[in-house]
């Protein structure tokens, strides 16, 4: 986590839902689901294997936008939560059911949706909160909660951290085809994420202050 005062911390002035960021956003998500409609209309597991390479590429590029262009928005960074979620969830889902016995019948890929489930359980539900904390803070993104924890930020944040928690998973039960191995990687994960969300509520999430007629305070 690195930058100035001015680029951490949130600017009113400069939330909006349209930035370059935002669009791009939409597009990789629209492009991601349309891939996924399609791979599960033709059987297609290569066109499932383009749909993950669309989003991860995507999501990289609308971040590297936002901070090239100086246009990150608390807004921006609750779509691309969504949008990731949404994508990742179509893709993964589209996965067992184009293999819901596995690659082989017999083989190591039986029962692929267990790890499946276990990741989009952590990923969708766990760290959808935790991704969603910032917005407690007066910070721009979850990008930038180092300077809130650094420890939090270091396990799930950092680029190695995001690495670890999204690409490593899908990569691995792809190119091993060794349900076991995604087991233990998703429920690796999960176990991260509980840590941190335990880590969170000992750190305090602060509730806004309200005025004496019951608003909050802007």
């Amino acid at each position: 986590m690195a930058g100035s005062a001015d680029r951490i911390y949130a600017d009113p002035s400069t939330e909006r839902l349209l930035t370059g960021a935002t669009v791009i956003t939409f597009v990789r998500t629209v492009m991601t689901l349309a891939i996924a409609v399609w791979g599960a209309y033709e059987s297609s597991l290569t066109l499932l294997v383009v749909g993950l390479v669309v989003y991860w590429v995507g999501d990289s590029i609308d971040g590297e936008w936002a901070r090239w262009r100086d246009c990150e928005t608390r807004i921006g960074a609750v779509v691309d939560m969504m949008c990731d979620r949404l994508s990742c969830g179509a893709l993964y889902v589209g996965l067992i059911w184009l293999q819901p016995s596995g690659w082989i019948s017999d083989g190591p890929m039986t029962w692929i949706g267990i790890p499946i489930a276990i990741y989009l359980f952590e990923f969708m539900v766990i760290d959808m909160y935790l991704s969603l904390a910032f917005l407690a803070w007066p910070i721009r993104s979850p990008n930038y909660f180092g300077v809130v924890d650094r420890r939090i930020y270091l396990w799930n944040w950092s680029r190695v951290g995001k690495a670890a928690n999204s690409g490593a998973f899908a990569v691995i039960l792809l190119v091993t085809g060794w349900v076991w191995l995604g087991i233990v990687i998703a429920v690796a994960l999960l176990v991260l994420k509980c840590v941190s969300l335990r880590w969170l509520l000992q750190l305090g999430v602060p509730v806004p202050v309200r005025t004496a007629d019951g608003a909050p305070v802007a």
